[in-house]
């Protein structure tokens, strides 16, 4: 595990500047006390991070729970009540392992699973220009269309423009400089460059630009675009801010409602991720998905028990940890070691970091998910891809990751049912000889009720005076109601002068009268 620490330690640096802010901004959309944010990415870290299968997956507290989190605090009756269904719904979660429900994520379309990684790639920018130019209304990890502080994604954009910080701008530029270079020209100069990150660099790079700055009116940053970590006078006040639940609501049927829907779309959520994620990896590993439905589970027990938000494996840290370089699952722990570390020992510099300089490394993590080429490379592959990237791409952009993929998938089946109308059968057509037509129907290995409108149409079509050779030689399922067509169509097929010969593995038959006890008695095939 510790063979590929030159790469994991720099990625799980870059990961945990990442984490921060959003662990803290998801926190403040949910509705929670700031520390339960840093409390999920901690453990989620650390306890998912060590039982996780996936060797480049970061979890920690998610944006798509942020709305469920925020309306079930209110109707729970506070805090302390929700953490109870956080626990369930983790006991819940265990229990989709042990019935191994993680086989759901492979039924995702490659085109989805693609779309899904642009549309964050693209939702992780606009979010992040109003950062960069310090206007920071909105918090860091609000990723719906529909923002908690009434705005919407490109309204938020817009406002902006009116609220630049001189200061925050300034940083985020140089950030960016320092990233685009580091990337660029110095990682490779040498292996120093690949050690220290750029990220680290602009981070610190950031806090000196405070420091300097602190005293100039025009150029200084005010505290409010500036991380926001919870500094405890002592070691007391540290441990007053976990929160632990009220089991004496356990009986509320709205808590066990609330533990179900975090369960499910927690269990969602990691899926997706999961899929996407080992998409992006470099190394090709295939995460075991029931395996990681347990570590999830497990995660949401202990987060749930000590005051922390649901938490899921999270696209926008694993692909940072990706770009980063990362190799095995170290980079995830680490990220979690260092979360809990810096909020103990060093809150006080995490507090002079501008979110500006974050929102410049989220920029480059926002662009290489949505790289223009990708665009052009679905577009090539045809239609049946490009139109579900699209949508998917689209749904999540203009409302959330959940109903952007669904309304992807939809159209993923729309797109494999015309797919499997078009491709129900194969006709072949000879020359018209001895008076009739000579005409070939070869029938696809599956055809269902789906076929059912292509067959019956094809069958219509057929002229008078045919000779009809119907080849099922290679159909393994032959659905009941392309069965009962086909018996039709040999009553009709009397009075057009339509001869029929079926061809199967079991010989030949002229105009056979009962297809139903020819099928009936073909060997079955698994």
């Amino acid at each position: 595990m510790f063979k590929s620490i030159k790469n994991d330690l720099p990625a799980s640096i870059v990961v945990f500047f990442v984490a921060l802010p959003l662990c803290l901004g998801i926190a403040l959309a949910s509705g929670a006390p700031l520390f339960s944010g840093l409390i999920a990415g901690i453990i989620g870290g650390i306890v998912v991070g060590a039982m996780s299968g996936s060797q480049i997956g970061v979890s920690g507290p998610a944006a798509g729970l942020a709305a469920i989190v925020l309306s079930a605090i209110g109707a729970l009756g506070g805090y302390e009540n929700f953490l109870v269904a956080v626990v369930l719904g983790g006991v819940i979660q265990l229990v989709f392992g042990f019935l191994r429900a993680g086989i759901i994520g492979y039924y995702f379309p490659s085109s989805v699973i693609k779309g899904m990684l642009t549309g964050i790639g693209i939702i992780i920018i606009l979010k992040q220009i109003p950062h960069f130019f310090g206007y920071d209304v909105d918090p860091e990890g609000d990723f719906a269309f529909f923002q908690v502080d009434g705005e919407n994604t490109f309204s938020e954009i817009i406002n902006s423009i009116n609220f630049i910080s001189p200061g925050a701008t300034i940083i985020a530029v140089i950030g960016l400089a320092i990233l685009l270079l580091w990337d660029k020209v110095l990682a490779k100069k040498g292996k120093f460059f690949k050690i220290i990150q750029g990220p680290l660099v602009a981070v610190a790079a950031g806090i000196i630009y405070y420091m300097v700055t602190g005293s100039s009116e025009s150029l200084a940053i005010s505290k409010n675009h500036l991380v926001s970590v919870p500094i405890p006078d002592n070691f007391s006040s540290f441990l007053g801010q976990f929160s632990f639940p009220n089991f004496s609501a356990i009986g509320n049927i709205d808590i066990w409602v609330t533990a179900f829907t975090i369960a499910l779309v927690a269990s969602l959520e990691t899926l997706l991720c999961v899929e996407a994620t080992d998409k992006l990896d470099p190394e090709k590993n295939v995460t075991p998905t029931n395996k990681e439905l347990l570590a999830q589970g497990t995660g949401n027990i202990i987060s749930g028990l000590i005051g922390g938000l649901p938490i899921t494996q999270v696209i926008v840290r694993s692909s940072a940890n990706i770009q980063s370089g990362g190799k095995t699952k170290m980079s995830a722990i680490i990220h979690g070691f260092l979360l809990l570390i810096s909020v103990i020992l060093i809150p006080r510099l995490l507090n002079m970091i501008p979110l500006s300089v974050l929102a410049s490394i989220l920029l480059i993590v926002g662009y290489k998910l949505a790289k223009p080429a990708l665009f052009k490379k679905m577009y090539l592959m045809g239609w049946k891809q490009f139109v579900p990237f699209t949508v998917t791409v689209v749904g999540i952009v203009f409302t959330d990751l959940l109903v952007g993929i669904g309304l992807g998938l939809l159209v993923g089946i729309v797109v494999i049912l015309i797919k499997s109308y078009q491709n129900s059968h194969f006709l072949h057509i000879e020359d018209k000889s001895n008076g009739k037509h000579k005409i070939k129907m070869t029938l696809a290995e599956e055809v269902t009720f789906f076929n059912k409108g292509a067959i019956l149409k094809e069958l219509d079509r057929l002229p008078n005076d045919t000779y009809l050779t119907l080849d099922v030689r290679k159909t393994r399922y032959l659905d009941s109601d392309i069965i009962e067509i086909l018996e039709d169509f040999s009553e009709k097929a009397k009075t057009r002068s339509i001869d029929i010969q079926l061809i199967s593995e079991r010989g030949v038959v002229e105009n056979p009268d009962s297809y139903i006890e020819f099928f009936e008695l073909r060997p079955k095939t698994a």
